[in-house]
């Protein structure tokens, strides 16, 4: 386990490689145990990208995340142990997180005090200052990059570091990056990102965490975009009833749209609602307390969008595999048709033999193609509501949800038509990214399906 050097040899000398955990673009996360120890560790195989392709991650991008976690060392840091490569990827062995999401986590509570909920955000402050002090950017700081190291502990890892960058005063990185929910004026404008680039993440999450409400979605991302650069927020009554005036000072210290004058990693974690410095302000936080309803609302609408897109990509896959249906059966009568017709008798012959046996051929329509089959999800899927398993009637093929298993990443435990899902409503398509989560319900359109959320 000493090094960093690439290894090349075979991976499963030394691990054996478990069930997936979790996928993306280029990469799919298994569970591997170190054969020795029998120490369990996270494993994920980055696919590389191979000649003038588009698929896979560049290798410069891949050296890049690991020169990063290489330099990085912190309780609240997700670590980086050692690397594999061969021909086709690049395999890192990280440490295991199985705690999950802490947006998660807190949407499983039925109370949470503001104390409680400056605890988390002071550790992912923690964590994000190792990053800062050697000039690391993450650059995509967001609920699902927050996780919990196990079940039993509350204790905050900040993982996925493929969009991070080093950041210096001779190198001005400008790039459109990030999910648009969370991420800063500078990214939509074009300009110079920064450290400071990250802290109006956290103020986004914050801002989420406090109320169950996010500050600059609107009903399109074009609207997200002009909310953030015009710093179109509020602290609506409805949702900050019970917040405390020591938090909202810190989310406004942080929603500043000069990178310049916006709060750093030091000055949130000395602000006083991180650390009170009198009593006055200790009591303050520990009167207060997070919208818990609105934010268990949130975490529902966002599970269920997420869910919808399982719909989407069926949907998808159901009218590829008709399109091919299609396509094969004409290229099957095709072939017949000309092998029927290597073997007719030409019009001479057919005249000199008038007694010939020859079938004719009917040239007829092609076969109707069989109309989609709809499929229902068995009666297990107890965490939905009945609209939501009404909609989750699946048009396609029977094998169609077996082969979407191998496509989407899952986060909690359910099974269904040989796909296996860890959380009703908790899947998404592993190709993309997750679907923002509006205030109030909305109609939002998936592809070619129209929902209300």
């Amino acid at each position: 386990m000493d090094g960093y050097a690439f290894k090349k040899e075979s991976l499963e000398l030394t691990y054996e490689v478990g069930d997936d955990i979790g996928s993306g673009n280029f990469a799919v996360v298994r569970r591997v145990t170190y054969r020795d120890s029998g120490q369990e560790y996270a494993a994920k195989f980055i696919r590389k990208r191979r000649g003038g392709g588009r698929k896979g991650a560049r290798m410069e991008d891949i050296h890049k995340e690991i020169s990063i976690l290489r330099s990085l060392d912190h309780r609240n840091v997700i670590s980086l142990y050692e690397v594999f490569e061969t021909s086709q990827e690049v395999i890192l062995i990280l440490e295991l997180v199985t705690g999950g999401e802490l947006f998660d986590h807190i949407s499983r509570k039925d109370h949470l005090g503001e104390e409680e909920a400056s605890a988390f955000i002071g550790q992912i402050l923690h964590g994000l200052k190792h990053l800062h002090d050697n000039n690391i950017a993450h650059l995509d700081l967001k609920p699902e990059n927050i996780m919990l190291l196990d079940r039993n502990s509350q204790s905050i890892k900040l993982i996925d570091f493929g969009l991070a960058q080093r950041i210096s005063e001779k190198e001005d990185i400008r790039a459109l990056m990030g999910t648009a929910e969370f991420i800063a004026p500078e990214v939509v404008s074009y300009e110079r990102l920064s450290l400071a680039t990250d802290m109006w993440s956290i103020g986004v999450i914050t801002y989420i965490l406090l109320s169950g409400a996010s500050p600059f979605l609107g009903d399109s991302q074009q609207e997200t975009y002009h909310n953030i650069t015009a710093l179109n927020y509020e602290f609506d009554q409805e949702y900050f009833e019970n917040t405390s005036d020591l938090a909202k000072d810190f989310i406004r210290r942080l929603f500043v749209k000069n990178p310049r004058k916006r709060a750093t990693v030091d000055d949130c974690i000395n602000h006083a609602w991180i650390r009170p410095k009198k009593q006055n302000e200790e009591l303050q936080r520990k009167s207060a307390v997070i919208n818990i309803d609105n934010f268990k609302a949130f975490m529902a609408r966002k599970r269920w969008k997420q869910s919808m897109r399982v719909v989407s990509l069926c949907n998808r896959l159901s009218r590829s595999m008709l399109l091919r249906k299609s396509t094969d059966t004409l290229g099957s009568r095709n072939t017949l048709d000309e092998e029927r017709r290597e073997k007719l008798p030409s019009i001479t012959e057919r005249n000199a033999a008038p007694d010939s046996k020859e079938p004719k051929v009917q040239n007829g329509p092609l076969d109707k193609i069989d109309e989609p089959v709809v499929k229902k999800l068995p009666n297990d899927v107890k965490d939905l509501g009945e609209e939501q398993k009404e909609l989750l009637n699946v048009k396609g093929n029977n094998n169609i949800l077996s082969q979407l298993g191998s496509q989407t990443r899952t986060t909690d435990k359910l099974s269904f038509s040989g796909m296996t899902c860890k959380s009703p409503g908790a899947v998404a398509c592993a190709s993309a990214r997750p679907f923002a989560t509006l205030k109030s319900p909305k109609l939002v359109t998936i592809d070619d399906d129209v929902i209300e959320c």
